[in-house]
């Protein structure tokens, strides 16, 4: 049957789901990260326990970020209860 304008859910705003409202500070603050990374762009000594390399800032500051998105999404996916099943009855 089709459906008439009094038969679907009230339209939600795009901004109000709960969805965006999680990825919106995580988007924000990545582009932040991301502006400052690339406009450091001189090269630099970096000493890696022993050896001592170098590269350009933003090449290392790209290296941290991405080692502390890894972290991030690892810490949250342990975290996260797996089912219904754990919930105390």
């Amino acid at each position: 049957m089709a459906q008439t304008s009094t038969d679907h859910k009230a339209h939600t705003p795009f901004l109000s789901r709960p969805g965006v409202r999680r990825l919106a500070p995580f988007v924000l603050i990545t582009a932040i990260a991301l502006v400052f990374i690339f406009e450091n762009r001189t090269s630099v000594k970096i000493r890696l326990l022993i050896p001592e390399v170098t590269m350009p800032l933003w090449g290392a500051l790209l290296i941290a970020w991405g080692l502390g998105m890894l972290a991030c999404l690892l810490t949250l996916r342990r975290r996260r209860p797996k089912g219904r099943d754990r919930r105390p009855k």
